[in-house]
């Protein structure tokens, strides 16, 4: 499968990091680059459950081709969602189903800093997406 263009600016951006500290920098900058959501989208319906944070999602399909939009109160997961979000821009159902989400977050050497509720909660997101995609 071809990486979006997102998710290989992601893995070169990351890549050039040499240790934690870039990379939660990094992570950082790319939570500032998502698009915000109004007040109408940060409703319950779109509120993700099962992580520690507040997290929202919407998704809209076009052409078979899935957009995300997210948001956290947290910063770091901000970032998280950004990178994730770059990976699955535009992938049908079927991409999204067979998405292996450890292993996205370990070739950009943040797998082992993911706490398990951290994991936990990217896996609700994911997990949401897919249930989108469903109808």
């Amino acid at each position: 499968m071809t990486l979006p263009l997102p998710a290989r600016e992601a893995l070169d951006a990351f890549a050039a990091c040499p240790g934690w500290e870039q990379r939660a920098r990094l992570l950082m900058q790319w939570g500032e680059r998502l698009q915000p959501l109004s007040d109408e989208e940060k409703q319950d319906a779109n509120r993700v459950a099962g992580c520690e944070s507040q997290v929202w999602l919407v998704g809209t399909c076009s052409e078979g081709r899935w957009r995300f939009r997210a948001t956290s109160d947290a910063r770091l997961i901000r970032g998280l969602l950004a990178v994730l979000l770059a990976r699955i821009d535009g992938l049908s159902a079927a991409e999204l189903a067979a998405l292996d989400l450890p292993d996205w977050f370990n070739q950009l050497g943040l797998g082992r800093q993911l706490s398990p509720s951290r994991s936990n909660g990217l896996n609700a997101v994911l997990q949401r997406m897919r249930e989108l995609a469903q109808g």
